[in-house]
């Protein structure tokens, strides 16, 4: 079945109070893609995100973001007073985030609420306890010894718990009780949150596609968890750590950093690790995204250390021994492949075994000077169609900066109109694909230019923050949208 859906991050919704959430705005731009006709709603990771602010770069890849928790509907709850929160500075942009001004001001607010919370728990708390008990007790411990040790990464902390000594970890517990009672409460207040959400969405037709990094951060619970499961020395640092090699992005590659994972260890014990990350990430959403699928059959590995990726090296991945187990485990799973990048026959003979769709990205597709897989007539029907990610330029700010030849390539392979709207043009090259779902990003649909542009990659700073503006997805829009997908039979009948 052809399919269409709209990709929008949490925080990008509009909100008076610093950043989008869960809450009223998300359950209208709900309504506004089933007013759109459109099917998916797709977002980027819902983990809770460390420095940098990159929802790519997580302290819990099983934890969600606090910053995502309404504050509204708490107040509705009366776990607040309105008053607590609307009184406070949130910030002068409406249209940006500031991630600083959040990390001062948020938490104190949410302490009040989960006070509350804690003070007569709900009748279900204790199975939310119960059900998490896999991850949350070491999340939780993590974010208050965090807390305690000035923010600093497990890494600089004491010895004892460095190394999780028993005795260490349970004076910590007691030391730090409150503080670990606090990011309990608050990991329930987000999922249920989440779940309300995400209920509310499939009553209007609406499903979620989330997005998988594959990689957690080093400075996270789940490396200070569960140090057997990565690629680290005696002293618990980095062996090697992933990235990207240089590319159109990068002239020195991308060194994201991350810890890699020990894959012969995790086969000796079926992927254990990895099947639990899986199950719970389906559970958020209903199809699942995998960032930087290429890395399952080989990955790129920077010696620890290294200023830059140049000196990295290809090495195997699991491959289809990890998806295999995952089956075996959880059954077929609807998952997103994002096979960008660097493909070689290892990538695309993984992805055909595998049965998941890959991606193709319509800013790929116009280089003038050779044919591209990512020209629309090149497309087989068992893929996703986007005009761009999270990754790209807006469809206006991609055409005001590429090549004035790739430009005019684009013009007229897609017939592009000023009368028209470029950028809708381009969404209609997406629509009109024979991928069989084809996602388009908020920021095309408003029309807006590079500033409203989500990420750069290689870069530090002004990442993540563009924000919506209230009032903006219009039913003029809805309409609009709507019927463009109907001309291209991509409108669920509802």
């Amino acid at each position: 079945m052809r399919t269409s859906g709209v990709l929008m991050h949490l925080t990008s919704l509009p909100s008076p109070w610093g950043i989008g959430t869960m809450g009223q705005a998300a359950r209208d731009f709900a309504d506004f893609l089933a007013a759109a006709g459109q099917s998916y709603w797709q977002i980027l990771p819902i983990g809770p995100t460390s420095y940098g602010d990159s929802p790519y770069q997580s302290f819990s890849t099983f934890a969600g973001n606090p910053y995502l928790i309404d504050l509204d509907d708490l107040a509705a709850e009366r776990l607040l007073e309105r008053g607590e929160y609307e009184e406070i500075g949130w910030g002068e942009d409406p249209e940006g985030v500031d991630y600083g001004l959040l990390y001062e001001k948020r938490w104190p607010v949410l302490a009040r609420a989960v006070e509350r919370l804690l003070a007569h728990p709900p009748e279900d708390y204790p199975l939310f306890l119960a059900e998490n008990a896999t991850w949350l007790p070491d999340y939780a411990l993590f974010m208050a010894l965090k807390d305690a040790n000035g923010g600093r990464p497990w890494q600089e902390w004491a010895e004892p718990l460095r190394r999780r000594e028993g005795p260490a970890l349970a004076q910590a517990r007691e030391d730090h009780r409150e503080a670990v009672a606090f990011w309990r409460g608050v990991q329930y207040l987000f999922f249920r949150q989440w779940n309300a959400l995400k209920a509310y969405a499939k009553g209007k037709g609406v499903s979620f596609i989330g997005d998988l990094p594959i990689y957690v951060a080093g400075d996270s619970a789940d490396v200070w968890a569960r140090p057997d499961q990565f690629q680290l020395d005696g002293d618990l640092n980095p062996v090697e750590v992933a990235g990207c090699p240089p590319d159109g992005f990068s002239a020195d590659g991308q060194l994201w950093g991350n810890p890699l994972f020990d894959w012969d260890r995790m086969e000796a014990d079926g992927f254990s690790w990895w099947v639990e990350r899986i199950r719970r990430q389906r559970g958020f959403y209903d199809v699942l995204r995998i960032d930087h699928f290429r890395g399952l059959e080989a990955y790129y590995a920077i010696p620890y250390g290294e200023p830059t990726a140049r000196n990295g090296r290809w090495r195997p991945g699991p491959g289809m021994k990890l998806l295999r187990a995952v089956e075996a485990a959880l059954g077929k799973q609807d998952i997103i492949a994002e096979d960008l990048g660097f493909l070689t026959d290892g990538v695309r003979e993984l992805l055909r075994e595998s049965g998941f769709p890959g991606m193709k990205v319509l800013q790929f597709a116009f280089d003038s000077r050779e044919e591209s897989d990512y020209l629309p007539h090149n497309y087989e029907k068992h893929c996703v169609c986007y005009v761009g990610t999270h990754d790209n330029d807006t469809a206006l700010g991609w055409l005001a900066s590429a090549a004035p030849e790739d430009r005019a390539f684009a013009v007229d392979y897609l017939k592009l109109t000023e009368a028209e709207g470029a950028h809708w043009g381009l969404m209609r090259g997406a629509l009109a694909s024979v991928a069989d779902l084809a996602v388009v990003t908020a920021q095309d649909l408003l029309g807006l230019g590079a500033g409203a542009r989500m990420n750069v990659p290689a870069t530090l700073g002004g990442n993540w923050k563009w924000r919506a503006l209230p009032g903006t997805f219009t039913p003029e829009l809805a309409r609009r949208l709507c019927h463009e997908t109907a001309t291209y039979r991509r409108t669920r009948i509802r």
